[in-house]
């Protein structure tokens, strides 16, 4: 299994994680999807999600497979009036990542980034890696203590 940079950076920080490989079906990148494939929660299964205020400029929401960002609390929560999904075609320049493969961690630049509040409910949660098909399992307050994310209601 090759390492993603967020991998390279958990291990350089000495925080534990689990790699799960699973296999990519490209015409349904879906959490639901994946939370079938794996065998787990979809309640457990993070999106990262990449937006940008009108104010503050790009930030990420790492949000459960099972509910929709709502933009005017990302907005409020970021300090923006309000906010926007980044067009897709921006993901891959801006984040070093592509729709399905987005990690909180390892992107070109560090970016503000808020996680929902249902995260702390579990031992463990599942983000991308970096890549489709490989998924990191890894305690939530390790993901908060190295993303610097600020736990939040994102949630519709």
């Amino acid at each position: 299994m090759k390492k993603t940079n967020a991998a390279r950076l958990l291990d350089a920080k000495f925080i534990s994680y689990e790699l799960i490989e699973y296999e990519v079906d490209e015409t349904d990148l879906s959490a639901t999807t994946l939370a079938k494939k794996i065998g787990e929660d979809i309640e457990q299964i993070f999106k990262t999600l990449v937006l940008r205020g009108y104010e503050t400029g790009v930030f990420v929401c790492v949000i459960p497979g099972n509910v929709e960002v709502d933009l005017k609390k990302a907005a409020k929560i970021s300090g923006n009036k309000n906010c926007a999904m980044v067009h897709q075609k921006e993901l891959l320049p801006l984040t070093g990542y592509i729709r399905g493969g987005c990690s909180p961690l390892g992107m070109k630049k560090p970016f503000p980034t808020y996680i929902h509040e249902t995260c702390q409910l579990f031992d463990h949660i599942f983000v991308s890696v970096g890549q489709r098909g490989l998924q990191l399992k890894i305690n939530p307050e390790d993901l908060i203590k190295v993303t610097g994310a600020v736990v939040c209601d994102l949630a519709e």
